[in-house]
């Protein structure tokens, strides 16, 4: 009876702590993640990759505007781990966004459940593990949040729904990676391009070797389907593309485009995408896929690109000859950034709620602050190489940190570096509102567009080039601000923003979790985890637990 107890203890213990966020009128949803390292040949050698529940990419989160999710995560590894929902935006709860600035992270073997709700969110998103430039060895998976069926979307329903994840790939793991810029080294060169997963379909025997797994999507003829792309890898801006097929725009990371269509779009790291794509073409043969490496030397990176293979299910034949083009403009970056510029908010759709996208006017609110964040070639702070923002390169303390800050903000995003860069701010659509080439300056405000510029979570910046953004800062809670790029952000190129309410209320930011690890300072405030009874027992799958268990323990009781 001694076990029995024990685990229904366990077990009430979690359900008091997913029902403490979870609204009664709100459907809930439970995921549970068990992470752990596999042994996978992307590229054609073995090598360790992070998988999520033995899957490489992990599996895809799909939940409806206002679920409140909870997701259990089973540590595996041998070091520590937090999983970050990148573009999630955690509303009142800063708590669950799984960044070393608002969480202590998961050690090894230990259990940790994130619970929060999708407020007002609609879109297509991803979540990584924060941690260690763990991302560059996978544990990544795409994040669908679906309109609510009384809120119409500004298309018609396609006929399926297809993930991509894109990105570069070492086939050194992130351990590796990291002890080389401990060292002072550059990363190099990537080995490929992923897509899903997965290496290029050989399209080329010199570049590409026999024997590799490439990703193939089937799909109907005459049928329209949304393709959700989103760039996970470590540092390289990819141009994706589908041969002989328009790629029409339709969402980036929760907000819905105007609909223009697109022979190719650049993807920069952490960004995402959703295409409305129809299958138009005669089948003659299965299509190309590309993500191909962009603002570098093409001649010599040309390995560095992902091909996977679109198929009909009335194909006549394998793809053959040369992939479709990328934009011709190697030495000419100004085509990417009109492409960019583009890129605008659908301002009479509905998003998460019934009231137009465009309703909230960003361009008619005063800017209370002004912040101009520069981004700087790395420098060397006591030996070692780092990367800063603004000259300050950030290092996470032992125990979580809170910096403040109040008020709507403009932030300039300034890029003195030669490489490009991209930006996310946890807890935050941001409003693009500009980019141009050389220095800001206060006369580049004339150039912004304040009323159809795109929001979203992450926005390039081209090198020697600025982007501005506007932030609404409504949204309480510790925020972080970091490059996309794994090897900057592993050398100190994010700060926090702390958004604050002078009133001591759960109406505007949660109280600290139940569940919540300590360490660092704090660590005397944890206690031990009996990591041989670290389940997870959630949504329909703990009424048969329940159920089951009280039928072991009937059956203990009787025979003693």
């Amino acid at each position: 009876m001694a076990l029995c107890s024990k685990i229904l203890a366990l077990y009430l213990v979690h359900i008091c702590l997913l029902l403490s966020l979870c609204s009664a009128l709100d459907p809930f949803v439970s995921y549970n993640f068990e992470v752990s390292y596999i042994t996978a040949s992307p590229l054609g050698v073995p090598q360790q990759v992070i998988a999520i529940n033995g899957k490489f990419p992990g599996p895809t989160i799909n939940v409806t505007t206002n679920n409140n999710v909870a997701i259990n995560i089973r540590n595996k590894l041998d070091e520590n781990l937090l999983i970050h929902w990148s573009g999630i935006q955690q509303r009142r709860s800063s708590w669950q966004d799984g960044l070393p600035g608002t969480n202590c992270p998961i050690p090894p073997k230990w259990n940790w459940t994130y619970q929060f709700q999708v407020k007002d969110q609609i879109g297509s998103f991803f979540y990584f593990p924060s941690l260690h430039m763990q991302r560059a060895s996978g544990g990544f998976g795409s994040f669908i949040v679906n309109n609510r069926a009384i809120i119409p979307i500004p298309f018609d329903t396609p006929h399926g729904d297809i993930v991509i994840l894109i990105g570069d790939w070492y086939k050194r793991n992130h351990t590796a990676l990291r002890k080389a810029l401990d060292d002072g080294k550059d990363l190099g060169m990537p080995d490929g391009v992923l897509i899903n997963g997965k290496g290029p379909y050989q399209y080329n025997t010199t570049l590409v070797p026999d024997g590799i797994d490439y990703e193939t999507i089937e799909v109907q003829p005459g049928k329209t389907y949304r393709l959700r792309v989103h760039n996970v890898g470590t540092s390289t801006s990819l141009n994706f593309r589908i041969q002989n097929h328009n790629l029409l725009l339709a969402e980036s990371e929760g907000s819905y485009t105007v609909q223009q269509n697109y022979t190719s779009l650049d993807i920069h790291v952490g960004q995402s995408y959703s295409f409305l794509v129809t299958m138009d073409q005669n089948a003659s043969t299965d299509y190309y896929i590309v993500a191909s490496a962009r603002f570098v030397n093409e001649s010599q990176w040309k390995r560095v690109t992902g091909v996977g293979i679109l198929r009909y299910t009335n194909s006549k034949g394998k793809a053959k000859g040369p992939l479709p083009d990328a934009p011709n403009d190697e030495f000419d970056k100004t085509f990417s950034m009109n492409q960019a510029r583009s890129i605008r908010w659908n301002v009479s759709a509905s998003g998460a709620r019934p009231n137009p996208q465009g309703s909230f006017r960003y361009g008619s609110i005063n800017v209370t602050d002004v912040y101009v964040l520069k981004n700087k070639p790395l420098v060397t702070i006591n030996g070692k190489r780092k990367a800063t923002l603004s000259g300050i390169s950030f290092a996470n303390p032992a125990t979580p940190i809170r910096l403040a800050d109040q008020g709507f903000m403009e932030i300039i995003l300034q890029n003195n570096d030669t490489k490009m860069q991209s930006y996310h701010l946890s807890g935050y659509a941001v409003f693009v509102v500009g980019m141009d080439y050389g220095d800001w300056t206060e006369n580049s405000r004339g150039t912004y567009n304040k009323w159809d510029g795109i929001a979203r979570s992450t926005v390039q910046v081209y090198p020697g080039a600025w982007t501005a953004i506007l932030v609404s800062l409504d949204n309480v809670g510790v925020w972080n601000l970091r490059t996309e790029n794994l090897d900057s952000w592993y050398l100190g190129q994010e700060t926090y923003v702390r958004i604050v309410n002078p009133e001591d209320t759960n109406k505007t930011e949660l109280p600290i979790p139940d569940n919540a690890l300590f360490c660092g300072a704090l660590t005397k405030l944890q206690k031990p985890q009996d990591i041989s009874f670290a389940v997870s027992i959630t949504g329909s799958r703990s009424k048969l637990f329940f159920t089951m268990l009280m039928a072991v323990c009937a059956l203990m009781s009787v025979f003693g």
